[in-house]
């Protein structure tokens, strides 16, 4: 044989053993599928909830008109940005009528005094006149004493012939005067105390009357003063829509023509935010957060919890899903207020941040990635049966079908080449990781991916790890 047959025959030989082991290598690869794998670790993890919002102080007062009706503004007293003392007078509308009222009141008032005062004065003068009567009278009675006494000695002597009639005629008639000098006397002492009775009646009428018109002036002064808008609190001037010469109408809400100014106590910054119905459970107050926001980038500010809503919001129309008419399942917010511990000067209501609330915190948690994680129902763990066919034919057990439809949750570890599932319970999650209460232990080789062999892959199937980062094709 010619020595080039003879290389030709011996590539032949090395040619077909090559594809006889590449065949066989192929065989023995079929049916395994290509994973990639994580560790599960300890570590510190915190399970955080996100929500975006708007900044508010806590306590914010919109001023409007008190008025019986619309009234002009005629003097507007700060500006926007100014800072405000509570009682301090920030703007004052039109008050003719007002002002006319309390000043009509007033003279009221005055003119009651003075007749209060001249009833009082004529009361005094009644009760000299029953004094000076009563003093009458007492000596009135004194003189009746002394002319009846000298009366009876005059009719002794006239008795005994010793007095002239003439005489006792006279002690007679000065008998007689005395006596109707004491029913005279006694009478105006009736009228002086009745005059008195009379004039105390009209001082009461009078001092009743004086009541009576300072009560009016307390209510016109009432009305008055309604047309001076007055801060109710501490605060700063951060909305300030009218000017001068606007008409503002009182009573009606949510109406610009109703809002003279609002007043916002800046002590207390909050991000009022809006925490999704599924994370709501796990805030409570007083737990930690920060905030972003939105104008003032870079920058991360440190809170806490003091105020968690109890109505849901519907997030489509931000209307309370209790006074929605809509039955509809759509999804629903909870109000969370955040107050910022050191909020900046520069900061303004309504600018838009981000909450991020700190739920829970785990020291050294077993962990594993959170898409490692995967459900899969008893029924299809189970080892494949031979006799498949002989167990159709015959009845099935309702309560073991049901059983084999019970969905647990679980990872697939990677052991001896296989892929097993692993039932686990699971604690806090966090951005990327979720903790693993039992099921696993510290550094199992855990599948992590890709998603769709996750989603579909079996229990004790066959793998081959290959962690390699994925090879970036730019598009055609």
């Amino acid at each position: 044989m010619k020595p080039k047959w003879k290389i030709l025959l011996a590539l032949g030989l090395i040619g077909l053993a090559a594809g006889g082991v590449f065949a066989s290598i192929k065989l023995n690869e079929r049916g395994i599928i290509t994973v990639q794998t994580g560790r599960a670790v300890r570590q510190d993890l915190t399970a955080t909830v996100s929500a975006s919002g708007e900044i508010k102080p806590k306590n914010y007062i919109n001023l409007g008109a008190n008025t019986l009706g619309p009234a002009p503004i005629t003097e507007i007293l700060v500006k926007e940005g100014d800072r405000v003392r509570k009682g301090q007078v920030v703007a004052r509308l039109q008050s003719v009528q007002a002002g006319a009222d309390v000043t009509a009141q007033k003279a009221a008032i005055a003119t009651a005094l003075a007749d209060s005062a001249a009833q009082e004065a004529g009361m005094k003068s009644m009760e000299e006149g029953v004094r000076t009567a009563q003093a009458t009278l007492e000596r009135n009675k004194a003189e009746l004493e002394r002319t009846k006494s000298n009366l009876d000695r005059a009719a002794q002597l006239y008795k005994d012939k010793l007095l002239a009639k003439q005489d006792y005629d006279q002690k007679k008639a000065e008998y007689d005067t005395a006596v109707a000098a004491i029913n005279e006397a006694q009478t105006r002492i009736d009228q002086a105390k009745a005059q008195e009775i009379q004039s105390r009646q009209q001082l009461a009428s009078a001092q009743k009357r004086i009541a009576q018109v300072q009560a009016g002036l307390e209510r016109y002064d009432d009305v008055l003063a309604k047309y001076s808008v007055i801060a109710p609190i501490d605060g700063i001037v951060t909305d300030l829509p009218v000017r001068t010469g606007e008409t503002v109408v009182p009573g009606v809400q949510n109406s610009a023509a109703s809002t003279i100014m609002t007043i916002a106590d800046m002590s207390l910054i909050t991000a009022e935010v809006r925490v999704d119905e599924t994370d709501i459970i796990s805030v409570k107050v007083d737990q930690p957060a920060e905030v972003t926001i939105d104008a003032i980038p870079n920058q991360v500010f440190k809170g806490h919890v003091i105020d968690i809503g109890n109505t849901a919001i519907l997030r489509s129309t931000g209307l309370a899903a209790s006074s929605s008419t809509n039955a509809s399942q759509e999804a629903k917010d909870f109000k969370v207020v955040i107050a910022i511990d050191n909020p900046p000067d520069t900061i303004r209501p309504g600018l838009s941040c981000t909450g991020k609330i700190v739920t829970a915190t785990r020291q050294r948690a077993l962990t594993v990635p959170i898409q490692a994680l995967t459900v899969r129902q008893r029924g299809d763990l189970e080892p494949s049966n031979s006799n498949r066919g002989v167990q159709a034919a015959t009845k099935t057990d309702p309560a073991a079908e049901k059983a084999k439809r019970e969905e647990l949750q679980g990872v697939f570890v990677v052991h001896n080449g296989k892929a097993e599932f692993r039932k686990v319970e699971t604690g806090i999650t966090g951005a990327t990781d979720i903790e693993v209460l039992g099921g696993i232990q510290d550094g199992d080789q855990i599948v992590t991916g890709t998603y769709k062999v996750i989603r579909t892959l079996r229990n004790l199937a066959k793998v081959k790890i290959d962690n390699k980062a994925p090879m970036f094709r730019p598009e055609s």
